[in-house]
Formats: C-alpha cells, structure tokens, sequence
C-alpha cells in the first residue's frame, strides 16, 4: 500500500487533471506515480517538465537504459515496471536489451558504457573517478553529452525517490517477459 494519499479524482485540481489527461493519452493510462503527484500540482508539474527538457539530450534508448540502470542501482520496483512498460512498448527496446540495462549493460557497446556509468554515478553519489570518465569517453562520448547523461540520470533518481518514498503500488501493465 502506498504510503502517501493520491488525490481522487474530484480533488485533483483543474490544471493538474489536463496534465493527467495528456499523460492518459501518451500511455493509454494514468500511472499511479502521476496521480500521486497530482497531490501537489507544482510538483507534477515540475516532474513533467524535467521528463519532457530531457527528449532534447541524447537518444531515446540511451534516455530507457539511463532509466532502467538508474532505477535498478535505487531498488526502485515501481520506476523499473514503468520504465520496462515504456522501453518495451514505446521505446521499441527488446527484452534482453531492457534486462541488460537494469544491469549495467547493453547490446550497444556505446549504451553499455553509459548504463555502467550511471549506475557508477549512483552507487558513488556522483564521486565517480578518473576512469569512470575515461570509460565512457572512450566509448565516444563528450563531454556535453556526459553533462546530458548525468543529467538524465539525476531526474530519473528524482522520480526514483518519490516512488521509493511512497512505496508507490505497481499499476504498470506487464510487458510479457519482463520480470521487474
């Protein structure tokens, strides 16, 4: 059971129930981390905004598997549900790739890097060496983009927080194959 109350429908304020509603049409359903949010409009509202700055840094599957290691490294079942669910069926990523990814890896060996860094960025709370630098810069990444990816990352353990603080109930549809 979640530890924090979402709102019901009839107390979740106008400005928030638009942004339900968009969040209803990209997913089909309204996950049970945005409802709870809408306890607060201004956070909803700030979540969104971060989630949507980030469509502009980096590629969409590197953006899934930055999600999928971040919220694997923070025990985060509710964010890995949600994040298989839109790897899977809108991020077009297969099932090994999305298992890999929790796991700091990826059949890209340039996603790979990036899944191991995150992963080390967490784990280190962003103290991570000269050599985790230098691995994914190896891997062909600038510097820009490693701002991009820690960047990233930093949002997703934002969400990770929220659910882990609430215990957030699973309501994300199982993708077939897809253990959490």
């Amino acid at each position: 059971m979640s530890r924090l109350t979402a709102p019901t429908p009839q107390e979740i304020p106008a400005g928030a129930q638009s942004i339900l509603e968009g969040i209803r049409k990209q997913f089909g359903f309204a996950p049970g981390m945005f409802n709870m949010l809408a306890a607060n409009p201004a956070v909803l509202e700030i979540v969104l905004t971060l989630q949507g700055s980030i469509s502009r840094l980096l590629d969409a599957r590197t953006r899934h598997t930055i999600a999928l290691a971040v919220s694997h490294s923070n025990d985060c079942d509710y964010c890995q549900a949600l994040h298989t669910y839109v790897s899977s069926e809108l991020g077009g990523m297969s099932t090994d790739d999305i298992e890999l990814a929790r796991t700091g890896s990826s059949t890209d060996p340039r996603r790979a890097a990036v899944a191991r860094f995150v992963q080390r960025v967490i784990e280190t709370r962003g103290q991570v060496g000269d050599a985790d630098i230098a691995a994914v810069h190896t891997a062909g990444y600038s510097d820009a983009e490693i701002l991009a990816i820690v960047t990233i990352a930093v949002i997703f353990l934002l969400t990770n927080y929220l659910n882990n603080v609430n215990q957030t109930v699973v309501d994300v549809p199982a993708v077939d194959g897809q253990a959490v």
